[in-house]
């Protein structure tokens, strides 16, 4: 095992460094046409009409394609929901096309095929279209109410889904509290805000009756079952595409209504069609995240040993259910974290607003759960005057708990079962390494020169490696090389890197000898996607599991071929030894017999080919953990914050590449600066989006961002065989929440008190004089 756990470079670098990279946008075709998606620009409206004639009379405009020009299935179809749910009352999906109603601002209306996309642009503009605007829901908690104008006309009211979660007897618990405390907390909406936009290519075969589609995504093989579904076609019709992704964060791995009417465009024109989201459609369209209403209690003991926690959590889907009752599910379940809680009930409310539809962003509601239950340890602490570090402490589930038993059953349908972790060493190393009982006296000296610095943390547990499966075939092909095709689709995560590091072990080979093809369903039947942490555990163990019987098949190959025993032969740099001699095969001879001679019997010996697939079926997920620690200082007179140390302790089971995950962890918490002090996504009371663009919705510059130090711990997980956790969002899950407490901690001489994400510089001016007016009155 020499490259599995070694920091080495990252393969994907040298193209990306020199221009190579090749995204959807790169991609140029013959006979190609441009798209634009007219979009609606009210929140809530009626479509009374469309008059499609001024913008196909202008030269240069090949077709505007409406609803009613869709074939058939995708008429009487709505796009399909693929997480169901028994908790969803109004399983609510958009047409590919707006029929006759539209539910948010930059809901697909037509698309205008021309030329270029400059004249599609203007056709879009002389398409006239006759709208009946209706009353819009703006606000998750007033769309609950009654009396609310209904989201969708026809629905009885505007609740999407109800989930009632209990463990234990909250109520009980509650009776016999030494202390309860209360908190209301507010998270705002936010986007993914990726570098490289939305787009799709449509490529339609006319003699074969097939489509190509490439698409900047995270799951191709969701985007080809939907895209089968809507066109009622066989597998063999449709290959999916993804090339180089920049950036997807979870939205991109959902498929748009827009994407099942370019490929109908694209096979009605028998032509190559191109679509590429601009930044202001990226701001009106694309899946955002949250906004989030909690309204919980704790309840505690006198020695401040949780009881029990209770509440209500209203989370905005926006106008669709996209990923069904996934996100809000996330939040809700992720809540406990670490701690040991025995009585849980919290009563989820999913409400349908005129917004853009809201769908995982990195994190998936884990960063929001976080922020909850960090907010009410500082508040235990805070009212029974302890130790913030103390009480979570004392509430910590120890490593003897472990299997531990949370009691919830999560969004997958299995018990929440934590498989392995240390969370009491995890914090104590995390708040040494940042000199935690040092920190009080630097407070008070800063205080004394008029400075006010804080100092926050957040404890988190991620459920990683989420299932069904990831697939991985690994071949040797008959000139030798080496090839991994997976259905893993990165964005940015370095899975070309790690899987050729688990690879290479097998081979004796380095990870530069192994080629790795992801995102194309031509190349693997079967796949599912990156998101939620999942590759490395899912995808990592499959390319472990093929790699391991495809390099024990050329040892029986080569053995025949030498006349030894299996046994006595090693893998080493494209050759099969036998061991100590330098008699030797190279992979190339070893593979051309393995796949045998025309006319020649292989029977009795090992199967043909040097090949293997697997697809790794997790039988629950994989729980990674870690401590944020954030120091802040605060400048009280313009609320600006700057955040002066940041520290994550971070257990992701057996690293692969310490180097890679580094990167993720920061990027992460780089994500969590955003989420904590800069990212609104403001509508107006009639759901017109008012942030939309980056003059408007702020992103953190690298001035902003901390340097992060990322310290490693590892409890490999017995739940797979290389002992794996996921750490694609481990950094942003208590960014949020430790850097509140910081901020908070900064303000307590003034008695701030912070309820809300995000916290920006005016809204901290507030809150310094909301507590100055109370003082004076």
């Amino acid at each position: 095992m020499g490259w599995f756990g070694a920091s080495i470079k990252r393969k994907e670098d040298p193209a990306f460094l020199t221009g190579r990279g090749r995204y959807v946008d790169d991609i140029a075709l013959p006979g190609m046409l441009h798209a634009v998606v007219l979009r609606s620009p009210h929140g809530h409206a009626a479509i009374r009409s469309i008059d499609k004639r001024a913008a196909l009379n202008l030269p240069g405009v090949h077709a505007v394609f409406i609803h009613t020009d869709l074939p058939e299935s995708m008429q009487r179809q709505t796009v399909p929901l693929l997480v169901p749910s028994p908790t969803i009352k109004q399983a609510l999906m958009p047409y590919c096309l707006a029929k006759d109603e539209v539910c948010f601002v930059g809901e697909p209306i037509a698309i205008v095929v021309a030329d270029s996309r400059y004249i599609a642009e203007d056709a879009a503009a002389l398409v006239e279209i006759d709208f009946e605007p209706l009353p819009a829901v703006s606000d998750c908690a007033q769309g609950l109410k009654p009396g609310a104008p209904p989201v969708h006309r026809g629905s009885p009211n505007n609740l999407g889904a109800f989930i009632p979660i209990n463990v234990g007897n909250a109520d009980a618990a509650f009776a016999q509290a030494a202390h309860v405390f209360r908190e209301q907390i507010f998270q705002h909406r936010g986007g993914p805000f990726f570098m490289e936009c939305r787009g799709m290519i449509a490529v339609p075969d006319v003699v074969s009756d097939t489509l190509t589609i490439y698409v900047s995504s995270q799951g191709p093989h969701r985007h080809k079952r939907v895209l089968l579904d809507l066109m009622e076609w066989a597998d063999h019709q449709l290959r999916i595409v993804t090339p180089d992704v920049g950036g997807g964060f979870g939205p991109k791995g959902s498929f748009y209504a827009e994407y099942g009417a370019l490929a109908a465009a694209a096979l009605a024109m028998r032509r190559p069609i191109k679509w590429i989201e601009d930044r202001h459609e990226n701001f009106l369209s694309t899946q955002q995240e949250r906004d989030q209403y909690w309204d919980v209690e704790i309840a505690v003991d006198a020695e401040a040993r949780i009881l029990a926690l209770r509440g209500t959590l209203t989370h905005d889907a926006g106008a669709y259910l996209p990923w069904g009752v996934v996100l809000p599910w996330i939040a809700a379940t992720s809540v406990p974290g670490p701690y040991v809680i025995r009585n849980f009930h919290l009563d989820v409310s999913v409400a349908f607003t005129n917004k853009v539809p809201t769908s995982p962003v990195r994190g998936a509601g884990r960063p929001e759960a976080a922020v909850v239950m960090e907010r009410l340890m500082d508040r235990v602490a805070r009212e029974l005057k302890l130790d913030r570090a103390e009480v979570r402490r004392r509430n910590f589930i120890t490593p003897e708990q472990m299997p531990y038993k949370v009691g919830i059953i999560f969004r997958d349908g299995r018990p929440v079962t934590y498989d392995s972790g240390d969370y009491p060493v995890c914090q104590r190393d995390a708040l040494a390494a940042v000199d935690y009982e040092g920190f009080h006296a630097r407070q008070a000296k800063a205080r004394e020169e008029g400075r006010y610095i804080g100092l926050g943390i957040g404890n988190a547990v991620e459920a990683t490696g989420l299932g069904p499966y990831e697939s991985a075939t690994v071949r040797v092909s008959t000139s030798g090389k080496l090839t991994v095709y997976t259905g893993a689709t990165p964005q940015g995560q370095s899975h070309k890197t790690t899987l050729a590091q688990i690879s290479a072990d097998h081979f004796g080979c380095t990870p530069d000898d192994i080629t790795i093809v992801t995102g194309d369903t031509a190349a693997t039947g079967l796949g599912v996607g990156s998101f939620a942490a999942r590759t490395a555990v899912n995808a990592g163990s499959s390319v472990h599991l093929a790699s391991a019987q495809v390099a024990q098949k050329i040892k029986q190959f080569a053995a025949q071929m030498m006349e030894v025993a299996e046994q006595d032969v090693v893998l080493e740099n494209g050759y099969a030894k036998v061991a100590g001699s330098d008699v030797k095969r190279s992979f190339r001879e070893v593979a051309a017999v393995a796949v045998g001679m025309p006319g020649f019997s292989m029977a009795g010996g090992p199967s043909p080919g040097l090949e293997a697939t697997s697809h790794f079926t997790p039988d629950q997920s994989t729980y990674s953990n870690g401590t944020h620690i954030a120091e802040v200082e605060v400048d009280i007179e313009t609320g600006q914050v700057t955040v002066t140390r940041y520290l994550v302790m971070h257990d992701c089971g057996t690293v692969i590449n310490p180097m890679v995950v580094e990167g993720q962890i920061v990027g992460g918490v780089i994500h969590g600066v955003g989420n904590a002090f800069f990212e609104r996504l403001i509508y107006d009371d009639q759901a017109q989006p008012v942030s939309t663009h980056f003059g408007e919705y702020l992103l953190p510059l690298a001035t902003d961002s901390p340097s992060v130090e990322v310290l490693h711990m590892e409890t490999p997980s017995p739940l797979n065989p290389l002992g794996l956790k996921g750490a694609g969002e481990g950094g942003t899950i208590a960014a949020i929440a430790a850097l509140l407490s910081a901020v908070e901690n900064a303000l307590e001489p003034f008695g701030v008190h912070i309820a809300e994400a995000p916290i920006t510089p005016q809204r901290i001016v507030e809150l310094l004089g909301e507590h100055a007016l109370g003082r004076t009155r």
